[in-house]
């Protein structure tokens, strides 16, 4: 199985096709946020994570249905091939980093969906979420120069570790337990 994510096109596509008011990054964001917090990749994901029964199930081979299952395997991927689903670089400053708050606030909401009140999240995990939380609230980033584009990267490149740190908290670590015991 190939864990290569669809376009942002096809997402954004897919998302106007049902009528979802969320652009492609906040969409992915949302569902590796529920991923992250322990939930699963069936054909109901995406009900359950824009909390709308009325949305249909995942069509098995649509771009929803290879969203998620590239999703979760780089997740669970041992080397770390997680990637967050945004604009290339040669879009503006200001487009990637509203892309990236975006994809902060859909990580948000569905990671408290799926992982609860009270996660089990390592002191790291409850600052890397405190940390997403503030991205959430950030503005886009005007066109700047290449500081702005390297602090963009390191930004990018934390969002995607915490998501992984979150999701060995609260899926990983949880699942490990019960093969444990």
């Amino acid at each position: 199985m190939s864990s290569a994510l669809p376009s942002l096109s096809e997402i954004d596509d897919a998302s106007r096709s049902l009528g979802l008011g969320v652009t492609a990054p906040e969409l992915h964001g949302a569902l590796c946020g529920w991923l992250a917090g322990g939930g699963d990749d069936d054909p109901q994901w995406l009900g359950r994570l824009l909390v709308d029964d009325a949305l249909p199930a995942v069509v098995e081979g649509s771009a929803f249905d290879r969203m998620a299952k590239a999703s979760a395997a780089q997740l669970e991927d041992r080397s770390f091939g997680f990637a967050l689903l945004l604009p290339d670089d040669d879009v503006g400053l200001a487009e990637r980093s509203g892309a990236l708050f975006e994809w902060c606030r859909g990580f948000l909401g569905a990671f408290g969906l799926a992982a609860g009140k009270d996660p089990p999240l390592s002191d790291e995990g409850h600052e890397a979420l405190a940390d997403i939380a503030r991205l959430a609230a950030a503005s886009p980033q005007e066109d700047g120069d290449e500081e702005d584009e390297a602090a963009l990267a390191e930004i990018e490149e934390f969002v995607r570790v915490a998501t992984l740190l979150l999701h060995g908290d609260c899926a990983l670590g949880p699942r490990h337990r019960r093969t444990l015991n």
